[in-house]
């Protein structure tokens, strides 16, 4: 049986349950006291007639108690099965929407009108989850389409590479043999960073006492050479910062935060800071440089995957367009946040805030 014909039931069965008990009461506190024989009233008492006996009144009661019973089953199932259908509509709405959900069509909601109930709430949790749903897979779709454009790109460069050489036999070898080891490496760059970012974001990792300030220093210490290649000058400072989580993937978001501030810099006399602070209940590394004028639009957009401040040109230091969206990944993993914001003077602020815990001490 479906819902609305066991409410309807339900409905019916109550209200026969109330006449019955209603019958008896009638039975108990009134009818008992009738009595059995006739009894003649005395004219001196001013009362008319003879009174009433029991098995009359029963007579008289018994079929007009199951015309009364028989009225209430009547009522209570075309009563019961209206009011479990006004009950139920939202329901109806609500497994409408999971259809087209299921059939692919994301963009329906369910916007359910009236009081704030326990289907409305309902039904506005549901149409969230299709909001955040539909988020996800056109991100998604966004991130396989420049996936494969991107592993596309050094695989068709390579295929032509090799087929003028293979038609051009006095072609300089070494030229052809250089170029395809810088493609292919960049080709692998990109395949370990899409490693990278579904490890983060099925958080399979082992979380174990890290200081942020240790990995910023860390960090600095390894992307030094490239500063100086580039003529960015680095500053650390900061503040003892414990949390919990991944040491690789903190490093590593630690690592690109401080590359892409070197490579999006001047061109020249550029700086990078690199700051870790304590907060209350949490722990902060901040990355700044300078650099050009970025939009709050563009900002916005930076975490996107395969998405760069600059056009997207293929330099020796373009990198692969993931690192922020590996970033967020990680801080994603690690119950954080991530905040970009651009420098009134060029450049950008970004600012990973992570849960902190109290200070480790090995024993």
């Amino acid at each position: 049986m479906s819902v609305r014909v066991k409410l309807t039931l339900s409905y019916a069965g109550f209200l026969m349950l109330a006449g019955a008990l209603l019958m008896a009461a009638v039975w108990v506190f009134l009818l008992r006291y009738v009595p059995d024989r006739a009894m003649l009233t005395n004219p001196d008492d001013n009362l008319d007639g003879v009174f009433p006996i029991r098995s009359e009144l029963l007579r008289v009661f018994a079929p007009r108690a199951a015309a009364v019973m028989a009225l209430l089953l009547v009522f209570g199932l075309v009563g019961g099965w209206f009011l479990a259908g006004r009950m139920l509509a939202p329901l109806t709405r609500i497994t409408h929407a999971t259809r087209l959900a299921t059939n692919g069509s994301l963009s329906h909601r369910i916007r359910l009108p009236g009081r704030k109930d326990e289907f409305r709430e309902l039904a506005d949790a549901f149409d969230t989850m299709l909001v955040q749903l539909e988020a996800h897979v056109a991100e998604q779709q966004r991130f396989a389409a420049n996936a494969s454009h991107e592993l596309r790109t050094p695989l068709a460069v390579s295929k032509t590479l090799l087929d003028v050489a293979r038609t051009d036999p006095n072609h300089d070898t070494g030229e052809v043999i250089d170029r395809l080891h810088a493609i292919n490496t960049r080709a692998i760059d990109l395949t370990e960073a899409l490693l990278l970012l579904s490890r983060a974001n099925q958080r399979s990792f082992t979380r174990e006492h890290v200081d942020l300030s240790l990995l910023a220093e860390e960090a600095t210490e390894t992307l030094l050479p490239l500063a100086e290649k580039h003529g960015v000058t680095l500053e650390t400072c900061g503040d003892i910062t414990p949390t919990i989580g991944s040491q690789a993937l903190l490093l590593q978001l630690t690592m690109n935060l401080v590359q892409n501030a070197i490579v999006h810099n001047l061109p020249e006399q550029g700086t990078v800071w690199v700051n870790t602070s304590v907060r209350p209940k949490t722990v902060v590394l901040t990355v700044e440089n300078t650099g050009e004028n970025i939009s709050p639009r563009l900002v916005s957009t930076l975490t996107e995957p395969f998405q760069r401040s600059t056009e997207r040109i293929h330099t020796d230091h373009a990198g692969v367009g993931l690192g922020l969206a590996i970033v967020k990944t990680i801080t994603q993993a690690h119950d954080g946040t991530l905040t970009l914001a651009p420098r009134s003077a060029g450049g950008i602020r970004i600012t990973v805030e992570l849960p902190a815990t109290a200070p480790h001490t090995d024993r």
